[in-house]
This record gives structure tokens, C-alpha cells and sequence, in this order.
């Protein structure tokens, strides 16, 4: 049997002040606020901690060769294994898709999945939401169970739908799994843009004008996300199609049922700015672009799949 190869990207590890720490009087109440702070903070660093290790002795024990990086140590494509893991959330499993093709499968660890009694305890005092790990097939309760039946061939991954994304024709390497926010440097400054929705090098729908907040498309993965949030729909997780939102339009007046839609996978969105200054953020704001008046914006659902294991909870949405 051909050994594994496997890569393990971890999140880095959160450095906080101690919270046995403070010259202010343990009587204040300020103090114990953030004395309950830091040391929830504090929780979540050795959670994570622990868990990269009940991982890393899970993988010595198995007829596999591995390595681990974190995730702000890698800079040069994925190549040369047979499966990525990711140990963190949603945000360390982005970072690695920006790293890898379509060949190469990932699987998502949940390192510090989010505790309802603890939420609610501190709902009064602070927001003690962990990690969400929405796309994350695993935490430590189920990671050996999980891997074996990727090891012996009893899962298959699932192919998520990627955007592809042009800057004036040229097309920016870093393909998006979750979104794409295109708008001004200031958040309170108008973002002017005008799009429309192409098929085979035809327009199928009129050219939308607007000024707003900026312009936000999302995939189906990233659906749940800032696009539900801010008013869109959940999409099936294996959908191909985009989803796109101007944000806070101004006065869009007859073209107002405009603002929301959808882009099929044989459709193209052609964006064109005319602000100055503007920036495109992808999957948040670890790879953002500059942008200047004029520039145009091509935004499709052609880029290479990614393969991801994914928790059988989505799968079973999409039928």
C-alpha cells in the first residue's frame, strides 16, 4: 500500500495578556469583566493548543507521512500530498483554499467548536460565540473516526463551486470559496458601480447603476455567511450559481429588485468601477486588491472546484 501524504495547517496560536494579571483591585467590577474576558480568551488558546495535539498523536499513529505549517507560514501553492487538514475554523480552511487546485482534497478540523451553555452564561457580559466551523467535517470527538474513513476510501469529498475573478481581463490567482466584497477604502464614503449580467458575450440583463455601500457576491459556500446576513438566501451548498448584493443602495428606485440576484454558471457579472479608489476584498481581508476608476470586473463560477469532506449535516441539505 503507497503511504499517505498529508499536510496538517494549523491556526496560529493567540497570545493574550495573562489573566491572573492586573494592578487593579480585584473589588472593581471592571476588573472581574475583564478578568472573565482574558481568561475566556486564554480557554480558547489552550482549547486550540490542545487539540492540535490530540491531532498531531492521532496522525503519529497512523502508516502516513506528515508535516505541519501554519497557515500564515504558507506562500507557495499545495503540491505533492494527498489531503490537507486544516486545524482551526472556516477562516484557517479559507486560507488553505487559496493555496490549492482542484486535485487535492481538504478536511476541516473544528479546533474550538462554540459551547451554548457558555454563550448563554456570559450573554450579559460579553459575546462568547468560538468558532463556527461551518465547512469542518471534524473536531477532536470524531477526527480518528473521520480520517480512517478517508484513509481506507470510505468518503468521497464533495466539490464546492470556487469564483473566479478578472481585474481588466487579468485574471487574479486567488479564486474565492466563500465571497467577494468590492467596495471604497472608507466605509462611509459612496461606492459607484455599474454591472451587468453576461452569457456567451450577450448581455441577459439591462446595465444596473448604483451607488451604495459596495457590491457584495457570494457562492453557494459562502451563502450563509455575510450574504445571509445581510438579507440573502441560503443557497444548497453544492450549487454552482452566484449570489450578489449591492449594499445599502441608494434611491435604486425601479431597478430596486435589481439589487439582489443571482448568476447562473454559464453567466459572467461584468463590474465596472467608477470611484477613484477602491478595494476587492476576497473571502475577507487577507487578499484584498486595489482598484481605480475604469477598471473593470469579471466575476464567474469557472474557477477550478475544491475538494472538501464535508459534515454529512450539508450534504443531506442539498438533496
Amino acid at each position: 500500500m503507497v503511504r499517505k501524504r498529508l499536510l496538517l495547517m494549523l491556526k496560529p496560536f493567540d497570545v493574550f495578556p495573562s489573566h491572573e494579571s492586573s494592578a487593579v483591585s480585584t473589588a472593581t467590577n471592571s476588573y472581574s469583566n475583564r478578568h472573565k474576558v482574558l481568561r475566556y480568551l486564554y480557554d480558547r488558546t489552550l482549547i486550540h493548543k490542545n487539540a492540535v495535539i490530540f491531532c498531531q498523536n492521532i496522525l503519529k499513529k497512523k502508516a502516513i507521512d506528515w508535516k505541519a505549517v501554519f497557515r500564515s507560514d504558507l506562500s507557495q501553492p499545495i503540491r505533492d500530498v494527498d489531503l490537507v487538514i486544516t486545524i482551526g475554523g472556516d477562516g484557517t480552511l479559507l486560507q488553505a483554499s487559496h493555496f490549492m487546485g482542484d486535485s487535492i482534497p481538504v478536511l476541516g478540523v473544528n479546533s474550538d467548536p462554540t459551547r451554548p451553555e457558555e454563550v448563554e452564561e456570559f450573554s450579559e457580559e460579553f459575546d462568547a460565540t468560538r468558532s463556527t466551523g461551518y465547512l469542518c467535517a471534524a473536531t477532536t470527538n470524531n477526527f480518528e473516526q473521520v480520517l480512517d474513513g478517508i484513509l481506507e476510501d470510505r468518503s468521497e469529498p464533495s466539490e464546492l463551486a470556487r469564483m473566479s475573478v478578472n481585474v481588466n481581463s487579468k485574471l487574479i490567482s486567488t479564486s474565492a470559496l466563500n465571497d467577494v466584497l468590492l467596495a471604497h477604502p472608507c466605509p462611509a464614503t459612496v461606492s459607484r458601480l455599474s454591472f451587468r449580467i453576461m452569457k456567451n458575450g450577450k448581455p441577459s440583463s439591462s446595465l444596473i447603476h448604483g451607488r451604495s455601500s459596495g457590491l457584495r457576491v457570494s457562492t453557494a459556500a459562502g451563502s450563509t455567511a455575510g450574504m445571509l446576513s445581510a438579507g440573502g438566501s441560503a443557497m444548497p451548498i453544492l450549487s454552482k450559481e452566484l449570489q450578489y448584493m449591492v449594499r445599502e443602495p441608494i434611491y435604486p428606485g425601479p431597478t430596486s429588485h435589481l439589487m439582489h440576484g443571482f448568476v447562473r454558471f454559464d453567466e459572467t457579472m461584468d463590474i465596472t468601477w467608477f470611484c477613484r479608489d477602491g478595494l476587492l476584498y476576497i473571502d475577507g481581508s487577507h487578499v484584498v486588491h486595489s482598484i481605480q476608476h475604469g477598471d473593470t470586473i469579471e466575476l464567474s463560477s469557472r474557477a477550478p472546484m475544491l475538494k472538501v469532506y464535508l459534515p454529512s449535516h450539508l450534504l443531506y441539505q442539498n438533496l
